[in-house]
C-alpha cells in the first residue's frame, strides 16, 4: 500500500504487467537451461512460429516428427538407438520452452496495445516499450539461429550463439525490470556517492554470467570436477593450446572453465568487500535491504557453483545455479536503481 500511494493507478497497472513479464522471462531462462542440460534442445529440427504451437497428437504425427529428428546429426551420431517413446521425453521440454516463448510474446503484445490505446503508456514513452517488443522478437530468431548451429554437422549448438541467446534474455529481463522500478520510484534525487561503484559491481556480475554461458555451451563444467584446484593444478596445462591466443578464452574448454572459476571468485570477493564497506554508509531502507540480500545471494551462488562442479553438473543443481545468477543480477540492478536515486 505504501508503494501504491506514491504512484498513479495507471503506472501501477503497467508495473504489475512488466513484473509479470519479468517472472515469465525468468522461468523461460530456467526452462531453457533445463532443456540444454537434459539434451532436449535439438529435438525440434524446424521452426514454425505460428503452426509450431500445435504439438504432435496422433501416432502418425509423432512418427513424422521423429522421422524428421532422425535426419539430424544428434540422432545419427548420439541417439541412433532412440525409439519414438524415448524421443517424446526430450521433445516435450523443448516444446514447452518454445511454447512459453510464444506465450510471453502474447502477454507482452496485447496488454501493450491496450495500455497505449487507453493512455496508460504515454506517446513519448512508447518507443521504450516498442524496443522491448522488438528485442523479444529478435530473441526468438536468435534462439532458432542457435539451434540451427547444432543441426548441420556437429550435434552441439555454438557456444557463441548460446551465450548470445542467454545474454539477450538477461538484457530483456533487465530492461523490463529497470523500467518497472522507475515507474515504482519516479522521484529522482541526488545519487548516492557509491552509485558508480555499484554499477561497476553489476558489470562484473554480468561479465561473470556471460562467462558462464561459454561454460554451458562447451559443457566445460564436466571436466576438472575438483575445487579449488583443477585436478592436480592451480593453473592447468593446455589453457593456451589454441592459436591465435585470444580464441582460447572462448573455444578452449580448459581455459573457459578456468576463466569462470577466476571470475566467480573475484565477483564473490568483490561483493563481500562491497558489503563490508557500504554497510557503514548511510543508506535508504530499500538500499540497505538490497545490500544484505546481495551478499546472501552471492554466498548461495558460490556454494551452488562449487557443488554443481563437484557433483558433475546434476540438472537440479545446475538449474538452481543459473536461477540464482539471475536473482543476483536482479538484486544488483535493484540496488543500482536505489542508489542512483539517493536517499528518499
Amino acid at each position: 500500500m505504501l508503494i501504491e500511494s506514491k504512484i498513479s493507478t495507471d503506472n501501477l497497472v503497467v508495473v504489475k504487467w512488466l513484473l509479470t513479464c519479468c517472472v515469465m522471462v525468468f522461468l523461460m531462462v530456467i526452462l531453457g537451461g533445463v532443456t540444454r542440460l537434459t539434451g532436449s534442445g535439438l529435438s525440434m529440427v524446424d521452426w514454425r512460429p505460428i503452426m509450431g504451437i500445435i504439438p504432435p497428437i496422433s501416432a502418425e504425427d509423432w512418427q513424422t516428427t521423429f522421422d524428421m529428428y532422425k535426419q539430424s546429426p544428434e540422432f545419427i551420431i548420439k541417439n541412433f538407438s532412440m525409439d519414438v517413446n524415448s524421443f517424446k521425453q526430450i521433445f516435450w521440454l523443448e516444446y514447452l520452452h518454445r511454447l512459453l516463448g510464444r506465450l510471453i510474446g502474447l502477454v507482452f503484445f496485447f496488454p501493450l496495445a491496450f495500455f497505449f490505446i487507453k493512455g496508460y503508456i504515454k506517446k513519448n514513452e512508447f518507443p521504450k516499450y516498442l524496443l522491448m517488443l522488438i528485442l523479444g522478437g529478435m530473441q526468438g530468431v536468435l534462439g532458432w539461429y542457435m539451434v540451427k548451429s547444432g543441426l548441420i554437422d556437429n550435434p552441439a549448438v555454438s557456444q557463441y550463439r548460446l551465450t548470445a541467446h542467454l545474454s539477450s534474455a538477461f538484457l530483456i529481463y533487465g530492461f523490463m525490470f529497470w523500467t518497472a522500478l522507475t515507474l515504482l520510484y519516479p522521484v529522482k534525487t541526488t545519487p548516492h556517492n557509491w552509485s558508480i561503484k555499484t554499477i561497476g559491481l553489476t558489470v562484473l556480475i554480468i561479465i561473470t554470467i556471460v562467462s558462464g554461458g561459454f561454460v554451458a555451451g562447451l559443457k566445460a563444467g564436466k571436466i576438472f570436477n575438483t575445487y579449488p584446484m583443477m585436478g592436480d593444478y592451480w593453473i592447468p596445462p593446455g589453457i593456451f593450446s589454441l592459436e591465435p591466443t585470444w580464441i582460447n578464452f572462448f573455444d578452449n574448454i580448459v581455459m573457459v572453465q578456468f576463466n569462470h572459476r577466476i571470475l566467480t571468485l573475484i565477483t564473490f570477493i568483490a561483493i563481500s568487500l562491497y558489503w563490508f564497506k557500504i554497510r557503514q554508509m548511510k543508506l535508504s531502507y530499500r538500499a540497505s535491504k538490497a545490500v544484505n540480500a546481495l551478499l546472501h545471494t552471492a554466498v548461495l551462488q558460490f556454494i551452488l557453483g562449487v557443488s554443481t562442479l563437484l557433483m558433475f553438473v546434476p540438472t537440479a543443481l545446475a538449474a538452481a545455479h543459473q536461477a540464482t545468477a539471475m536473482i543476483l543480477l536482479t538484486i544488483s540492478l535493484y540496488l543500482c536503481h536505489a542508489l542512483s536515486r539517493g536517499a528518499p
